[in-house]
């Protein structure tokens, strides 16, 4: 049983590898950034509410004062994230823009020290500093450059956004159904998207064309197809049953293999190739996650009552803080689309 659901999670990372190439092939028949992410959005969440509303049409039913954090959850944890991260880069470089966003492990370390009064291992908070180092790596940050003010706010608000999704998700109760919550999530950014993203001027005759990358020809539908079907719907599906199922340290850890599979996707599809500086920079990310999940999840094991001031962490905090990390250390391989 236990080897089946990692193979689960396994499945699950590689689903969510293919994101960047999906979104760079789409990207290639002539959307737009923020289009093709609408898209991404729009197309997910109709697939998933069908699918739901089939199979599972109580996890659509948003529980009774709960859509202020439904509400909240399409409007920071989804939108935010993708929205404030698209004006940064429009004044910041890319690679700055990400380091910026992926800023968020620290936030939520602070967070749950100081807000949710969390006692946390110190290994927690290295791990944090080391995953910040490897991106800083990875971005290549020592070359000179100059940030503009505007789009450094901007950047770090997507990181509390970004921040917000991560304490979001594991801070949802037991009324609330997290698949339906990812539906309603998408539903909702779809839609805050739409002023930004202009999908009435998405050209929608690119589906019916097809783009050659690498010696290889491919119809712009099935890249959005895939991207909507396997590196969204599909991912999250199979994230969300693994996750239930294995404790949040294994979960996070087998996820991390989205940085892997990103790469070598990334590889075999557009011959994209890692640089010294991004192959060393992901292992060091990779590092400090590993450093922070091994703290957190030994924290959890040991659970007390909750208590004043100074209680252990809490899974909820502890999870939060594993998969914000997990996330930071997808960085390398979400470069190609600042989507993921």
């Amino acid at each position: 049983m236990r080897g089946g659901v990692l193979a689960i999670a396994v499945g699950s990372a590689t689903c969510f590898g293919f994101s960047g190439s999906m979104a760079k092939l789409v990207g290639l028949g002539g959307l737009t950034p923020l289009q093709a992410v609408w898209v991404r959005m729009a197309g997910a969440a109709l697939l998933l509410a069908a699918i739901l509303a089939v199979f599972r049409p109580r996890a659509l039913r948003v529980p009774k004062g709960r859509r202020g954090f439904f509400t909240a959850y399409a409007l920071i944890a989804v939108a935010g994230v993708q929205a404030l991260f698209f004006l940064a880069i429009t004044r910041l470089p890319v690679g700055v823009v990400l380091l910026l966003e992926y800023a968020s492990p620290v936030l939520v370390v602070c967070w749950v020290r100081l807000v949710r009064r969390v006692r946390l291992p110190r290994a927690a908070y290295a791990g944090a500093v080391v995953v910040l180092a490897g991106l800083g790596v990875v971005v290549e940050v020592w070359h000179g450059m100059a940030l503009d003010g505007l789009g450094l706010l901007l950047g770090l608000i997507a990181s509390a956004c970004c921040a917000g999704y991560f304490l979001m998700s594991d801070g949802y109760g037991d009324d609330v159904d997290p698949l339906g919550l990812i539906a309603w999530g998408m539903a909702g950014a779809a839609l805050v998207l739409a002023p930004l993203a202009r999908p009435w001027e998405v050209p929608w005759s690119a589906f019916g064309t097809s783009v050659t990358v690498n010696g290889r020809t491919i119809p712009v539908l099935a890249a959005a197809l895939w991207l909507i079907v396997v590196a969204t719907v599909l991912a999250y599906v199979t994230g969300v049953t693994a996750v239930r199922r294995l404790s949040a340290a294994i979960g996070s850890t087998v996820s991390s293999l989205e940085v892997v599979a990103g790469a070598v996707i990334a590889w075999a599809l557009l011959a994209e190739r890692l640089g010294a500086a991004q192959i060393i920079g992901g292992a060091i990310v990779l590092g400090g996650a590993l450093l922070a999940q091994t703290a957190t999840s030994g924290v959890s094991r040991t659970i007390e009552a909750p208590e004043a001031a100074h209680r252990p962490a809490s899974p909820v905090a502890s999870e939060a803080l594993s998969r914000s990390l997990t996330r930071a250390a997808s960085a390398p391989a979400s470069v190609s689309d600042g989507a993921d």
